[in-house]
């Protein structure tokens, strides 16, 4: 809906919506949107690259988390469906809990990290980042806190990276390949959840069975809304 010069020239709310369906204000959900995601929000959704299986895997192992993103249109969906989320469930975290998990607060966990896979639900990213459409961007939740490193300003122990590669291993490269799998955990300042523990998981070309079977027949909110 319009070039790069012609979205420069319209207030970010108005990019990548047609002419007739614009409003004179911002809608009350982009109003809290700063710095990256208004670039984002502002750029035509037909300019945006997606992100490449090599691309992601390098930024993974760079720790350069913040440099994912939405693709224009989805970030802006992602903003609204947020802001009605809070408004009927009061925050992200008891639509989280209650809507999607099943789970009851607070969370208890039934067993020692990894030990029960009651303690562990893997569901699809709802809003995924603008990558390469055969990636599967998956969450894997967790009833229990993974272990921080203060000294190393908040990411992961050496041993609890070691937990969460071990558990990857098992449940997913074993069946996907290890050259088709990657995990990370996001910073705490670029978490959109922070009071439900979850680490994320990516997969290049799954069989659609698979993740059928792994994530129990979940689908992504995105292809519902």
């Amino acid at each position: 809906m319009g070039s790069l010069a012609e979205a420069s020239s319209l207030p970010f709310w108005h990019v990548n919506v047609p002419p007739e369906e614009r409003e004179e204000e911002c809608p009350p959900y982009l109003l809290s949107a700063r710095g990256k995601d208004l670039e984002i929000l502002g750029t035509p959704d037909s300019d945006y690259q997606r992100m490449t299986w090599p691309e992601l895997q390098g930024h993974i192992s760079r720790n350069r988390l913040d440099v994912f993103q939405r693709t224009p249109i989805e970030l802006r969906r992602y903003f609204a469906f947020n802001y009605e989320i809070k408004m009927k469930y009061g925050s992200v975290m008891n639509f989280v809990l209650g809507e999607k998990l099943h789970w009851k607060h607070p969370i208890v966990a039934d067993g020692k990290p990894f030990e029960k896979d009651s303690d562990l639900s893997i569901k699809w990213n709802d809003w995924p980042y603008g990558i390469d459409e055969r990636i599967s961007h998956l969450v894997v939740w967790t009833k229990f806190p993974l272990e921080e490193d203060p000294e190393m300003g908040g990411d992961l122990t050496d041993r609890q990276r070691k937990q969460i590669d071990d558990y990857v291993e098992k449940t997913f490269r074993v069946h996907c390949g290890n050259d088709n799998v990657i995990w990370f955990r996001n910073w705490a300042s670029l978490k959109s959840v922070h009071s439900v523990e979850h680490f994320h998981v990516m997969l290049f070309n799954a069989d659609k069975k698979f993740l059928d079977r792994i994530t129990v027949g979940d689908v992504p909110i995105s292809e519902t809304v």
